[in-house]
């Protein structure tokens, strides 16, 4: 199934280092990071686990849960964690569950859905699984990404991207291009300038239709 930004994330109960989780009740109040891999021990998703890790503690402020997906078991992703935390020198305290049936890799359509990996594969026969979706309290999604085997994925744009979804949820506003928190943010066209002043204070009118404000606190 294709999943769409406002779906809501389809739940699953799967196995994982943190023991067996139901991506629902995992999530409970917070925001998610779904992020997927092509399989353990391979040289990118080293680095990029290891980002991750270096991660948790802004994520931690912006109440979001992050959780790992990779084609392999339990077993060996805690062998995997040891080499993640050796090279990013910072624990890999976040769930990272097993994927070995593909179930969580077709249900997100990170792979065709005839796709079946044989005994022995190698990360090539899974280069499609490099995957992210940032989820809503609400369990819908917000945004999804998907990237090409041989690019690592820029870490500090999916914390700036979850920073722009936060502040403009169920806001009349929205960030322009290459916003960073602390910038101004785009007031809504659903507001007139008198309402758009009322909500947000004085405005910036670039165009008729672009008008900037100061970040809400």
């Amino acid at each position: 199934m294709s999943i769409r930004i406002n779906d809501v994330a389809p739940d699953f109960t799967v196995d994982s280092t943190a023991g067996e989780l139901n991506l629902h009740d995992w999530i409970g109040d917070s925001y998610a990071i779904l992020f997927s891999h092509p399989k353990d021990f391979t040289p990118v998703c080293t680095t990029e686990f290891g980002a991750v890790s270096q991660l948790v503690p802004e994520f931690n402020k912006r109440n979001t849960k992050v959780m790992g997906v990779s084609v392999d078991t339990v077993e060996e992703h805690v062998k995997w964690k040891r080499d993640i935390e050796s090279f990013s020198g910072a624990p890999a305290d976040f769930p990272i569950i097993d994927d070995t049936t593909l179930f969580v890799s077709k249900l997100y359509d990170m792979l065709p859905a005839d796709a079946y990996m044989p005994d022995g594969r190698t990360p090539a026969d899974s280069a499609t699984v490099r995957t992210v979706f940032i989820i809503g309290p609400d369990k819908k999604v917000r945004l999804t990404m998907s990237y090409p085997m041989a690019v690592g994925r820029n870490f500090a744009e999916i914390l700036r991207a979850l920073d722009a979804i936060q502040i403009t949820d169920g806001a009349s506003i929205a960030t322009p291009a290459n916003w960073v928190p602390g910038q101004d943010v785009i007031v809504g066209l659903g507001l007139s300038d008198e309402q758009g002043k009322e909500q947000f204070g004085d405005l910036d009118i670039k165009l008729p239709y672009l008008r900037f404000a100061k970040a809400p606190k």
